[in-house]
């Protein structure tokens, strides 16, 4: 399976750091990201990742939050996090990111097509988290390009999370990178669970993660970019997974997803998993929206 790639410059670029008082307002960065790619916007695209990298400290964890992500996920009510959590919790200081004006990839029509978190250790619900989002290795891809965002959570000063997200923006004029996903689907793992998702996961989910990007959640916005329907969120597919895995995950351990095809709403899925901690949600007809792997750390 191919997933997002390490950053190779963490340690090497020299970055800037713009500290937040406060988490930015998601509502706004949208408005912000569809006023720019309007017709004459005039915003220039950079040809590199920006040197600058976001920080915000002391995020409190919203327990009513919490628990209405774990039910809408389908993950045990809980103090503690799912691995998936500080990624919506962070997820505003990464979008603030992604719509700035000279971010090389218009937010626009972007494709979130991997995914890798890393949990160095369990986090309470009593604990605070300070984030650091920044965008790295933007490289060529047979159908544009594509960049790395990492978003890292800290508590004390000690990173106990790690997220990279890998986008890739769609151009007329390929890359020329090879592309991530070119080849035959992996095995899928032995199908025992079928779910049937209900239109509203979109909409349940967007309240929850305070992503409410309209593909998600209209089927105006998704015909708009394609879709017959709307898709669910793609780090939802990766929580509910993971919600499956539940019992079998350890206390530290990176979990790798690709996301493959979009998972339209309403619709069936099927979910299987292997021994080995490789894991797949595919459709009724065999094709697989996400595969994936966990590795104990």
């Amino acid at each position: 399976m191919a997933g997002p790639q390490e950053p190779s410059d963490a340690g090497q670029v020299s970055r800037s750091r713009v500290q937040l008082a406060v988490l930015p307002t998601v509502g706004a960065l949208y408005r912000r990201a569809l006023l720019g790619a309007l017709p004459g916007s005039g915003s220039r695209r950079a040809e590199q990742p920006p040197t600058v990298e976001l920080g915000v400290d002391g995020v409190p964890i919203d327990r009513g939050r919490l628990a209405a992500y774990d039910r809408v996920c389908g993950f045990r009510l809980t103090d503690r996090l799912p691995a998936t959590f500080p990624h919506v919790m962070g997820f505003p200081l990464a979008l603030r990111l992604m719509t700035a004006p000279d971010f090389p990839i218009p937010l626009a029509g972007v494709v979130h097509v991997g995914n890798r978190i890393t949990v160095h250790r369990p986090i309470d619900a009593a604990e605070t988290l300070d984030f650091v989002a920044y965008a790295t290795n933007l490289r060529p891809h047979d159908r544009g390009r594509q960049i790395d965002v990492v978003l890292v959570g800290r508590v004390g000063g000690k990173e106990v999370w790690r997220g990279v997200s890998t986008y890739l923006g769609r151009e007329q004029t390929p890359g020329g990178g090879e592309r991530a996903n070119r080849g035959d689907p992996p095995p899928a793992p032995h199908a025992w669970a079928r779910w049937r998702l209900e239109r509203q996961v979109g909409t349940a989910y967007a309240q929850v993660s305070g992503d409410h990007n309209p593909i998600h959640t209209s089927r105006l916005g998704a015909r708009l970019f394609g879709f017959r329907r709307p898709i669910a969120h793609g780090m939802w597919s990766k929580a509910r997974c993971l919600a499956a895995l539940e019992p079998r995950l350890p206390d530290a351990y990176t979990v790798d997803v690709a996301f493959k095809l979009p998972v339209p709403l309403p619709g069936t899925v099927a979910f299987g998993s292997t021994s080995a901690g490789d894991f797949a949600l595919h459709d009724t007809r065999d094709r697989p929206h996400l595969v994936g792997t966990f590795r104990e750390r």
